[in-house]
């Protein structure tokens, strides 16, 4: 027997190791402690004598500093050293054990050795938890013991405001239970059970006596104390509740700024969208105030040298009848602020007073500071006219910040832009509703035998101008001329090339007798000349005594025949392309016979297709209104208005024209 076997008896982990750590001899028990065959741990794999292995080596990476320091203390002081060590532990869960290391000789060679062995813990189990304790503490943390079998948690200390949470240190699994919220228990349940070795934090509600609910984090590590010890179930505590609440506090705050910024991206938004000005007006009363937190919103445009106000429900229109009508010239912050392009902050009834003194009774000024306060935002476009600004009022208690009342002023910009825009596209509306209706002819007023109605509706796009025409005109022959086309374009391009070629027609037909030679002959013009844009068109000449018809067509739109009886029939011309891009084209035509109490209705492509809405499904509905207005005995007139309406409601996006001619 060795020597030094007096070392490594007994059933307790022990080793020998060198003053530098390796391993000279170990039982049995520290071997399989440390989870590795006793030939592995002295470097006697596959029979070869060598040194014994590192002893920090074989112990677990978060144990393997811990280990050196202990056997490097005992080696340098020749002073016992004492530390809580984790074995891996057969089990899965780890072993701590109390593990002491003191120098010692060798009785065979007198070399100074380092004997590490395990202590008998047994009556003193708490001496193993006290690294727990004390890592816990730093980390401000609560620490618990449960015993499976007792059912029992043993509070073991920690932070003092997590202590404060378990007056008892004992205390059974289900007086905890009943402390924790309902939806949690059954997390807490599986915590306890849980057969791994470090469970992941779980959330729990906490509800200690005399306070309100505390947001926990508990975290549970299997553990057995002592080598052969009891397995217990170590819990580490974590109050979040300040950290809930601040998290909670900062994710509404996120939240309300996530709202107002879609709303002031709504509202921008809005802004450049509004067409008219009832709709601005719509846009800044009912988003404004809403938007910023406001109490109330007031908006006035600027009419003739006069101020036009709208409020919300939140200024009473009694309120301010003082300002409807104001002169831009009164000495009051209003009107100062539209005159000058300055935004005025009015925090109380003492800067009010020291700066407009002379200024109009405001029937709340007396509430100015104590109840709410103004700030007026101008509503400008550089260099150009005053057109208005707005007025906001903000509750007692709210006071925006600057940069608030500076993105208050962006917003105000912007609606000014938008009202600059709609002023000026009403402009060119007006205008060219004008040019219209002066190059659209007047339709003959008395015809012999026939009824006849036009419509017109420009597009949405472009500058509501476009090439769509219709005309009708005596022949010298006594026939009427009818024709309706569509030049391409909505601008004034191309209603100049509308008005060119009705023009050409007209002075073609007086001296050609036939359509299809009218339009042969406008063709070879518009191609002569270059024309940049192409037209379609149907030219009929009509004898209204005979009801005899004769019709060609340039592409365009086939004719609606509509009958007494409400039935209907799509007639196509023969005829040619359209007008201006194929040279010497000769345009066909066909004679047919329009019966009385019946109709022909001509119209542009924009009555019959639009979105969502085929040619075929477009004529057909047409057609169809068309002979149902006949059967119910209205006119060419009320036939046209049913046609058109019938148009708007689809949502055209082009021209619209419609003839009706109505054999009588």
């Amino acid at each position: 027997m060795d020597a030094s076997d007096e070392f490594l008896r007994g059933a307790d982990p022990a080793a020998l190791l060198t003053l530098g750590g390796a391993i000279r001899n170990l039982n049995t028990a520290m071997a399989t402690a440390l989870g590795r065959p006793a030939e592995q741990c002295l470097g006697r794999d596959f029979g070869e004598q060598c040194l014994g292995r590192d002893f920090g080596d074989l112990w677990p990476a978060s144990q393997r500093m811990s280990a050196d320091s202990l056997v490097a203390h005992a080696a340098k002081t020749k002073t016992v050293a004492m530390r809580v060590l984790d074995f891996p532990g057969p089990g899965g869960a780890p072993v701590a054990c109390l593990i002491e290391a003191r120098q010692v000789k060798d009785p065979a060679s007198d070399e100074q050795l380092v004997w590490v062995h395990a202590l008998d813990a047994r009556n003193d189990l708490a001496s193993l938890v006290i690294p727990f304790r004390l890592a816990t503490t730093a980390a401000h943390l609560g620490l618990w013991m449960y015993s499976p079998h007792e059912h029992q948690l043993e509070w073991l200390g920690g932070a003092p405001a997590l202590a404060a949470l378990f007056p008892d240190p004992t205390i059974s699994l289900s007086t905890v239970m009943s402390a924790v919220h309902p939806d949690d228990r059954e997390a807490l349940r599986q915590l306890v059970r849980s057969a791994s070795t470090q469970s992941s934090w779980v959330r729990l509600r906490y509800l200690p006596q005399h306070e309100g609910w505390h947001r926990l984090a508990a975290q549970t590590r299997r553990i057995q104390l002592g080598y052969g010890g009891p397995e217990r179930i170590l819990g580490m505590v974590r109050d979040d509740t300040k950290h809930e609440k601040r998290r909670e506090k900062a994710q509404a705050a996120l939240t309300a700024e996530r709202q107002r910024a879609k709303d002031i991206a709504d509202f921008s938004s809005a802004l450049i969208t509004a067409a008219t000005e009832q709709e601005l007006q719509q846009v800044v009363l009912t988003r404004l105030a809403a938007t910023f937190g406001a109490s109330g919103a007031l908006l006035a445009l600027v009419d003739e040298g006069r101020l036009r106000v709208s409020t919300d429900a939140g200024i009473a229109m009694s309120e301010v009848d003082v300002l409807h009508g104001m002169s831009l010239d009164h000495p009051s912050p209003l009107p100062e602020a539209i005159r000058t392009g300055k935004s005025y902050f009015i925090p109380d009834r003492e800067d009010y007073i020291r700066r407009w003194p002379h200024g109009a009774e405001y029937p709340r000024l007396g509430r100015l500071g104590s109840d709410y306060a103004a700030s007026i935002m101008p509503l400008i476009e550089p260099g150009n006219q005053p057109l208005g600004a707005w007025l906001v009022t903000y509750g007692s208690g709210h006071r925006p910040s600057l940069d608030e009342r500076t993105l208050v002023g962006t917003l105000a910009d912007l609606a000014g832009q938008a009202l600059r825009r709609i002023r000026l596209q009403q402009a060119r509306v007006e205008l060219a509703t004008a040019l219209q209706q002066t190059m659209l002819p007047r339709l003959p007023e008395h015809l012999a035998g026939l009824e006849v109605a036009a419509r017109y509706r420009p597009s949405r796009d472009g500058l509501d101008i476009g090439g769509d025409w219709y005309d009708a005109f005596a022949m010298p022959d006594g026939t009427v001329a009818m024709e309706i086309g569509d030049a391409q374009g909505h601008d004034v391009d191309a209603a100049a090339a509308m008005g060119q070629v009705r023009a050409s027609m007209r002075a073609i037909a007086a001296h050609e007798p036939d359509p299809a030679t009218v339009l042969t002959r406008i063709n070879d013009l518009l191609v002569t000349m270059g024309a940049a844009r192409f037209a379609s068109c149907t030219m009929l000449h009509i004898d209204p005594c005979d009801g005899q018809v004769t019709g060609t067509s340039a592409g365009h739109v086939p004719l609606l025949y509509a009958r007494k009886d409400g039935s209907h029939s799509i007639h196509e011309l023969p005829g040619g392309p359209v007008l201006g891009v194929v040279p010497d084209t000769e345009y066909l035509e066909e004679t047919f016979t329009l019966d009385k109490d019946s109709a022909l209705v001509m119209v542009t492509d924009g009555v019959v297709e639009g979105p969502g809405l085929t040619l075929e499904a477009g004529l057909e509905r047409a057609g169809t209104l068309a002979g149902a207005a006949l059967h119910d005995g209205l006119n060419a007139e009320e036939t046209a208005d049913r046609i058109l309406d019938a148009a708007v409601a689809v949502d055209h996006l082009d021209d619209v024209a419609v003839l009706v001619i109505r054999r009588t």
